[in-house]
């Protein structure tokens, strides 16, 4: 598939494709519009201060995980169309109720729910994936992801502007953000009329079970059950901070902590009961993945994706305060970021193509982020403006680029699965996202760099020993194994 293709819009896929990254830039859209207005909303709310403004910068990214997951398997049941437009209407609530909220605790709640509205990404990924063809997957997947990620860098353009120049006053950033939800909402509507899952009834694959990942041996298992813990266990930072900050008492902080564990156990519980008879029963050879694979690309999301977010929600204020720039600047400098995503995520995902190895590819990425990040480690204000531009474009291409190379492998690895294996990996994006901004409470934005930098070159390493080149990752048709094909004939009686 080649770019110019994007333009041939009377084929369907390609309408389907544009009216889906449009979904996912509205989500990053609504996701990303306090960043750019942290300065603003500290100015004109005195009850505010910079540590409530880094708690509500871990909250906005918290129930993205669990909420990732959950999507994921809806999306194995009910398609990618219906979670999608219910989605980005529900999300607007409380985007809504965090625009005229008039405390810091209705702030905080409103940010966490609104959290949510990260899993959009991994519904777009699977209805993408039931457009398009293995060999084709990659530039697709990374053109949907590159344009709607580029949501966040619009956000730091637009919203300052809007609430500062359009609406104006104390409280012009309260009429931004709800104008943003506004948006969401309407096109939520309209993406339930615009398209449909796959360009056949019979495109969307069901999953066998439903509840928990299916995965082919007992080794497998054990694999999957430790992967789930971080998946919530993550969450804990969330408490131990918010408590930290008074939001809450001691004994909410033991009801959090205990609800944690509970998810956690449930979790490994579903696992363990959806995975284990059918083990036992026998997985037939042509229907077994390794999982190994996908915990590969769980821990190299962690470390590109997770980056990313974290990046994106400080990279105004490391800019504003190092440089002395205004919020309207700072947040125009800020978006080279995420600006590279229009670009540098489809070029990974075409290279991931391209080159006719997917590993390599995503290998030769995560060192790339490992050097980048180092290199932004070293900037301080007596480094001109322009070499920070250019090191943080620079560290942007290769992130962008590893989030398209780690979905050009994802459809590949079991295709009924998609949407499952879409949603954990995705998640641990939010779980890198949930560390790295709880770390950085801690450390200066230097410190934090290079933290991001190690963590890359762990994600490397474990993708060196554990990522496998998928099976037909390069054909005209997705594999289909035995048992995809009972349940295509099971699904038709």
């Amino acid at each position: 598939m080649h770019a110019k293709e994007l333009l041939e819009v009377e084929r369907r896929e390609i309408r389907a494709l544009h009216y889906t990254w449009i979904a996912f830039f509205l989500t990053f859209y609504v996701w990303f519009n306090m960043a750019p207005l942290a300065t603003s909303i500290l100015q004109t709310e005195s009850y505010l201060t910079p540590d409530h403004i880094k708690l509500f910068l871990i909250a906005n990214v918290a129930l993205t995980i669990p909420g990732r997951v959950i999507v994921g398997m809806a999306l194995d049941r009910f398609g990618p169309r219906r979670v999608f437009s219910i989605l980005m209407v529900v999300m607007a609530i409380p985007t809504w109720f965090f625009a005229f909220g008039d405390s810091a605790m209705q702030l905080f709640v409103a940010r966490l729910f609104m959290s949510i509205v990260g899993a959009g990404f991994v519904v777009g990924i699977h209805m993408t994936a039931l457009w398009f063809k293995p060999k084709d997957i990659g530039f697709a997947e990374g053109f949907y992801a590159g344009w709607g990620n580029f949501g966040s860098a619009a956000a730091a353009i637009t919203i300052p502007t809007v609430a500062l120049q359009f609406f104006g006053g104390e409280d012009g950033w309260r009429w931004a953000i709800a104008l943003s939800g506004l948006l969401l909402a309407i096109y939520g509507v309209a993406y339930w009329f615009l398209i449909t899952d796959g360009p056949e009834v019979g495109t969307h694959k069901k999953a066998r079970k439903s509840g928990a990942l299916e995965v082919s041996t007992w080794k497998d298992l054990g694999l999957y059950c430790l992967f789930i813990v971080p998946l919530y266990g993550v969450l804990g930072l969330l408490v131990y901070r918010t408590q930290a900050m008074d939001f809450l008492s001691v004994t909410g902080a033991i009801v959090c902590y205990s609800v944690i564990v509970l998810m956690v156990v449930y979790q490994i519980y579903k696992a363990i009961s959806v995975n284990v008879p059918m083990i036992k029963a026998g997985i037939p050879e042509d229907d077994k993945y390794p999982f190994k694979s996908v915990a590969a690309l769980n821990v190299s999301y962690f470390a590109n994706f997770g980056a990313e977010l974290a990046v994106v929600s400080m990279l105004p204020m490391f800019f504003a305060a190092t440089w002395k720039l205004d919020p309207t600047a700072a947040g125009l400098i800020a978006s080279t970021f995420a600006f590279v995503n229009l670009w540098a995520r489809p070029l990974g995902g075409y290279i991931s193509d391209k080159v006719g190895n997917r590993r390599l590819v995503m290998l030769v990425y995560m060192f790339g982020i490992a050097i980048g990040f180092v290199l932004m480690g070293v900037l301080n204000a007596e480094w001109p403006l322009f070499i920070a531009v250019v090191f943080t474009i620079l560290c942007s291409v290769f992130v962008q680029g590893a989030e398209g190379a780690t979905f050009g492998i994802i459809p590949s690895i079991k295709r009924r699965l998609t949407g499952q294996i879409s949603g954990m990996t995705g998640a641990y994006g939010n779980v890198g996202a949930v560390f790295y901004l709880f770390i950085y409470t801690f450390v200066e934005p230097n410190q934090f760099f290079y933290i991001i930098a190690i963590g890359a070159l762990i994600a490397w390493i474990v993708c060196y020993f554990w990522l496998a080149e998928p099976e037909d990752a390069f054909g005209d048709e997705y594999k289909m194994s035995s048992v995809d094909r009972q349940i295509a004939a099971e699904s038709e009686c």
